[in-house]
């Protein structure tokens, strides 16, 4: 693991920086008196120089990747960005964090559009532990948080507001501060509750955001699971449908097959399957009347009847409607070709 090893240092030239600007400032005020007081000779005093409105302290911009991180391999960098990321060391600790390894890895291999992607959905939670370091007055840590950032995206919409807001809030902490005069005691025990409040904090919003990026990805990845189902269902659909169309051609094509290349059939190949009898009319039966129908019809390859006609009936029109139902009804074993033939149905009331 890569530790940040200037933390201390530089929190000590910032107070060496504060006490250089108060002995100066202190030197301009005695001087400024001195120039002020009459003159023994009556001459008149020099003007005042006015105070330059410089600020006393400059802090350097904290370094995005550190040195180690970036003589790393692509392939170690890769490594470690994917560990830092499983362990939720999201942007934290300095040194040894998935972004400082991901900024590394896109230094070596801009094209690469998964790191670039990476980075993208790093950048909203490293925007808020910015802000959080700034308001806790973790001013050191804002600005590795910040330079992160920036080397990933300078355009990011934030990049200035975090800029104006960090100095703002520093310059105002160490006004308070020399307001304060807090002891070294004082400051060593602030600095270690601010460690631990970070390290917690970003614990916390580290795993967090872990977690919402694993939903993030199990949605997609549900996501892409239904639209593969969707896709073989449909595969499926076309297939059976595929398969229905070939089968009505082939029954098509043996159905308009010519005469002369389907096996000749005749009614002696007929054999009956399922002949039920006419329903004797009401009428006829009352009456007692008797008779007969010849019908005509044609048994298709599949064994069921079709073009049912009556060709003699006695009495005439008597019969003819049961006769033609009944003959509907029968059912014939398959043959390999139609047969037309022709049966005569009995009617006798004594039956």
């Amino acid at each position: 693991m890569f530790t940040n090893t200037t933390a201390t240092g530089r929190r000590g030239l910032r107070r060496l920086s504060i006490g250089i600007a108060f002995a100066l400032g202190l030197g301009v005020l005695l001087a400024s008196c001195k120039q002020e007081a009459p003159s023994t000779d009556g001459a008149a005093p020099p003007a005042a120089t006015p105070a330059d409105p410089t600020p006393a302290t400059q802090q350097a911009p904290a370094e995005a990747v550190s040195a180690e991180v970036s003589a790393m391999s692509a392939e170690q960098l890769r490594e470690a960005a994917s560990k830092a990321y499983q362990e939720s060391r999201l942007y934290a600790p300095g040194g040894d964090n998935a972004m400082e390894y991901y900024l590394a890895l896109r230094d070596k291999q801009p094209a690469d559009a998964g790191v670039s992607s990476a980075l993208v959905d790093l950048l909203p939670m490293t925007v808020i532990a910015t802000e959080q370091s700034r308001d806790r007055g973790d001013f050191e840590e804002a600005r590795r948080l910040l330079a992160l950032i920036e080397k990933t995206d300078s355009a990011y919409p934030a990049v200035e507001r975090l800029k104006t807001t960090i100095a703002s809030a520093e310059t105002e902490a160490e006004r308070r501060a020399e307001q304060e005069q807090l002891t070294a005691e004082q400051e060593a025990q602030r600095q270690q509750e601010l460690e631990r409040e970070r390290q917690e904090q970003q614990r916390l919003a580290q795993e967090q955001a872990a977690r919402d990026l694993a939903a993030q990805q199990q949605a997609s990845q549900e996501a892409a699971r239904q639209e593969a189902a969707r896709q073989e269902a449909a595969r499926q659909e076309a297939a059976r449908q595929e398969a229905a169309r070939q089968e009505a051609a082939r029954q098509q094509a043996a159905a308009t097959q010519p005469a002369a290349n389907r096996p000749a059939a005749t009614a002696s190949d007929l054999r009956a399957i399922s002949t039920p009898a006419p329903r004797y009319p009401p009428d006829a039966l009352r009456s007692g009347t008797g008779g007969e129908v010849q019908l005509e019809f044609t048994v298709a390859v599949d064994g069921s009847v079709s073009a049912a006609r009556v060709v003699r009936a006695t009495p005439a029109r008597t019969f003819d409607r049961e006769a033609l139902n009944a003959v509907r009804r029968w059912r014939f074993e398959p043959v390999p070709a139609p047969v037309t033939t022709r049966r005569t149905i009995n009617f006798s009331p004594s039956d």
